[in-house]
């Protein structure tokens, strides 16, 4: 479904499929193995999920079939991939030096000047938001992106405002578009009528929902489509993207609308603005922009798991740490030899999606996600990753953007530094203080037993410290701390069981362990 709120102004971890082979349900298709017996399983069970996902569908509600079957056809696509696509797609020895040109250092990037140029520019340009996701990893109920993260804005807040910025410094009509899953949906849909007024159009289409297989039979769990049970069900990853914005008709909409790019990211990512250096790249009358690009950043000892470009039988790849050898695991996480990592802030050109999807030609790596059930179901997730879809797009391109474009919000470490005087807020975008004389951020590692959850890591805090001058900081056990705390430097505070230290108020902390009991008491 497709939900428009038109303005005012007409504005897991990923492996390959065979590391399953040691469970019993598929130890019929162990890798390598490749004897016509077993060739005959794999298609006998494919055969099988057909069978099932067609008694599945005659039991759709009313109207909602057509929906199901398109959505039943990506997912047994994608379930052929996970059993006839053995190993890894990659192999390290195959894995080639990055070509000078294949990473575009963003300082080479020209900065566009005229208003109308730039106007005209927007015009072309789809701002997509990954939100499919739920707050329940940082103690939250509902979307993540309703999490209130500075001065009282949430993600949503922060995301329609640099939009609506955009618009009214350009008279432009940049749409916001968010993929929701089915748990994101229904909540985001209550809160976008806030937005009603404002000088942006917002869209929203709801990525797929794909069944829980069991572990044991690689049969979908669900037994009817009209159960309200949300259980057998999952949104399969936001590689998902591609097909269901294709699915929902948005696609076709904004290329009728004349339209060229999407830029699409997380949107828990506050550094994830629309940049007109990158824009102007993309749509340079010199010469035919690239399908696809992807922003990258240099790594740091905080990132050495994130996924990399590299070269790979002559395309570029997004290489993922779970796809690494054990042996290599160490070579990967070398700052020396892999220097950047994914930010998932991509720009994909909308006529080649069109035509990947139209032809089925979209190839992803199948991430198998294991899951526990609460009624004790052991049940398998497929799932894909869209920064993975680099290698299917002609001219891919890699840009290494500052880290200021790369500000997660995973847990509440970085919602720490959100909150803190290194940033401040202007027009929805967050800057980086000018008094701050480092590069980069400080490295944040906050207790999960004290500091988890949102509503337990405010009440640790009389006020967010000044981090202008740390480098960085572990917290452990049951700390809190007083307003006016300055932490510089290494902070390394430790509260062991049965403890607890309370930081005063106006403390100043600069290359320091704290440890032991310290407990300011009323009086």
């Amino acid at each position: 479904m497709v939900v428009s709120f038109p303005s005012m102004t007409s504005a897991g971890q990923l492996v390959a499929p065979f590391p399953l082979h040691n469970q019993s349900g598929t130890d019929r298709f162990k890798m390598g193995d490749s004897s016509s017996d077993t060739d005959f399983q794999r298609r006998n069970t494919i055969d099988h999920l057909h069978n099932e996902l067609s008694k599945l569908l005659q039991t759709a509600p009313s109207g909602k079939a057509a929906v199901f079957e398109k959505e039943f056809s990506g997912f047994e696509r994608l379930f052929q991939r996970f059993l006839l696509e053995s190993g890894s797609a990659i192999q390290w020895e195959k894995i080639e030096p990055l070509p000078q040109n294949a990473v575009i250092p963003y300082d080479k990037l020209q900065k566009p000047e005229d208003p109308s140029t730039i106007a005209h520019m927007l015009s072309k340009l789809v701002v997509v938001k990954l939100n499919g996701g739920l707050g329940t990893s940082m103690g939250c109920t509902g979307p993540k992106s309703l999490i209130q993260v500075r001065n009282d804005l949430t993600f949503l807040d922060l995301t329609v405002e640099q939009i609506e910025q955009l618009n009214l410094k350009y008279g432009t009509d940049v749409p916001l578009v968010l993929m929701n899953s089915f748990n994101t949906e229904e909540d985001t849909a209550k809160v976008l009528h806030k937005y009603r007024g404002r000088k942006l159009r917002i869209v929203t289409f709801q990525q797929s929902r794909y069944p829980r297989i069991d572990r044991e039979t690689l049969m979908p769990i669900a037994k009817t489509l009209s159960a309200h049970s949300l259980e057998p069900w999952y949104p399969p990853g936001h590689g998902d993207f591609y097909q269901a914005f294709s699915n929902c008709g948005l696609l076709d909409q904004f290329l009728g609308e004349g339209r060229e790019y999407s830029f699409v990211s997380n949107i828990d990512n506050l550094g994830a603005t629309v940049d007109l250096n990158i824009l102007q790249l993309l749509l340079s009358q010199q010469s035919a922009g690239p399908d696809f690009v992807m922003e990258v950043t240099d790594k740091t000892r905080a990132d050495v798991k994130g996924g990399t470009l590299i070269h790979y039988e002559q395309k570029l790849r997004l290489l993922e740490i779970a796809q690494v050898p054990k042996q290599h695991v160490d070579e990967f996480k070398s700052i020396s030899k892999f220097k950047i990592f994914n930010t998932n802030n991509l720009w994909v050109k909308l006529s080649a999606i069109k035509e990947l999807v139209s032809q089925n030609a979209m190839k992803l790596e199948v991430i198998v996600n294991h899951k526990a059930l609460d009624n004790g179901a052991n049940v398998i997730q497929l799932e894909t990753a869209c920064g993975d879809a680099v290698r299917n797009f002609s001219g891919a391109l890699g840009i290494n953007v500052p880290r200021r474009r790369f500000l997660p919000v995973k847990k509440t470490d970085d919602l720490l530094l959100i909150m803190s005087n290194l940033y401040s807020i202007q027009d929805g975008v967050l800057l980086v203080n000018p008094e701050r004389n480092f590069p980069t951020v400080p490295l944040v590692k906050l207790g999960d037993n004290h500091f988890a959850k949102v509503r337990e890591f405010l009440k640790r805090f009389g006020s967010i410290p000044n981090v202008l001058e740390l480098d960085h900081l572990t917290v452990s056990g049951d700390v809190t701390f007083g307003k006016g705390v300055v932490l510089k430097g290494t902070v390394i505070i430790i509260a062991n069981h049965g403890d607890r230290i309370d930081i005063p108020p106006g403390s100043l902390l600069e290359n320091k362990i704290v440890s032991g009991n310290l407990r300011i008491m009323d009086h």
